[in-house]
């Protein structure tokens, strides 16, 4: 120990006048470390604490992470004139686990808490359809639901994984690069991609319910996209020369977009707005008379029909297509330029 030295003074006088030698200090010294010792190993010890367990969802380990979500906000135009559209973003975190696919590879799940929402659009809302009604209540169980649409890397890596049932094409795509969603891929074809990643992965990976994609693309809202009550080219890609509500023209960019590159919606979700019409496990229902309300799909044993749902408008498409609500369908054995998917991992429950 370092004393200053007023105190240092202090002490060697008080030695002095003990008399005690640099050779006793250091006796005096060595006995009461030792005794310390003594002391301090008689004292019981107290166990190191656990090492903090990773959160868990669905009995799965998810990590935590930010993204960035953005709302339309309707503002007054210069001097009191018109009115204009402004993008309002703030962050938001959501959990998620990542699924390893190989080739360097992965798939991102977000974490979906399970809720009650209502389906369907109400009568004023604009450019609602009959299928979308009657809106009626439904509860949703929690799942995890792809972060993006499966990306055309991802389908490739999957589709180099031993046959179950059926071949797959490994480029099916025709607007070419990784990182854009993978399309043209047929409901059937789709069926046999989870079914390779749900072998490879031991977990279950699926399409989505119809009412599983709803509630995830809603997000807690209400209104007819989860951005507000318009959209914007800035914030979903759609065929811009069409506008929506009070809402504004944009761009057409006449193909699809890179996953990602847009805000997220308020689960952590991108592109659930626009790029790609995604496959549902659903077959197609004119309207939600007797549909389940358990969040499971809604498929009937006896049926003859090979029409699917899709939910989410696209590249193609005009913006009211892109509104949480809206259903579209298609031949299950076939495939688009505007059609792909994302899957969901959790046990599969079917009406």
């Amino acid at each position: 120990m370092t004393f200053n030295q007023e105190t240092e003074a202090e002490l060697q006088e008080y030695r002095d006048s003990l008399g005690l030698k640099p050779e006793d200090v250091a006796n005096i010294e060595e006995r009461v470390l030792a005794q310390r010792q003594v002391e301090y190993e008689r004292q019981p010890k107290k166990p190191n604490p656990p090492p903090p367990q990773p959160e868990r969802f669905l009995g799965i380990p998810v990590t935590t992470l930010e993204f960035e979500t953005a709302k339309l906000i309707q503002k007054p135009g210069f001097l009191g004139l018109g009115k204009s559209w402004e993008i309002q973003r703030s962050r938001k975190k959501a959990r998620l686990f990542i699924q390893d696919l190989g080739n360097g590879v992965s798939l991102e799940m977000v974490a979906i808490p399970g809720g009650t929402f209502i389906m369907g659009s109400p009568e004023n809302e604009e450019g609602r359809r009959n299928d979308e009604s009657l809106q009626h209540q439904v509860n949703v169980p929690p799942f995890f639901m792809g972060r993006y649409p499966i990306t055309q890397k991802q389908w490739q890596v999957v589709a180099a994984l031993p046959k179950v049932k059926i071949d797959l094409e490994s480029d099916p795509s025709y607007f070419k690069g990784d990182n854009l969603p993978v399309e043209r891929v047929s409901w059937d074809s789709v069926q046999e991609f989870c079914a390779r990643l749900s072998q490879k992965a031991q977990k279950t990976y699926r399409l989505p319910s119809e009412a599983e994609w709803e509630y995830a693309c809603r997000g807690v809202t209400t209104i007819a996209f989860y951005f507000g009550e318009t959209v914007s080219t800035d914030l979903a890609n759609y065929d811009g020369n069409y506008t929506y509500g009070n809402g504004v023209k944009g761009e057409y960019r006449e193909k699809t977009t890179e996953v990602g590159i847009f805000p997220a919606n308020p689960f952590g979700l991108y592109d659930m707005c626009g790029n790609v019409w995604e496959w549902c496990k659903d077959e197609w229902h004119e309207n939600y008379i007797d549909a389940p309300i358990d969040g499971s799909a809604w498929i009937s044993p006896s049926s003859s029909s090979r029409k699917r749902m899709l939910r989410g408008g696209s590249w193609f498409d005009n913006p009211e297509s892109s509104r949480s609500a809206c259903r579209n369908s298609y031949v299950a054995g076939f495939g688009n330029d505007d059609l792909g998917f994302r899957v969901v991992c959790g046990a599969a429950r079917t009406l």
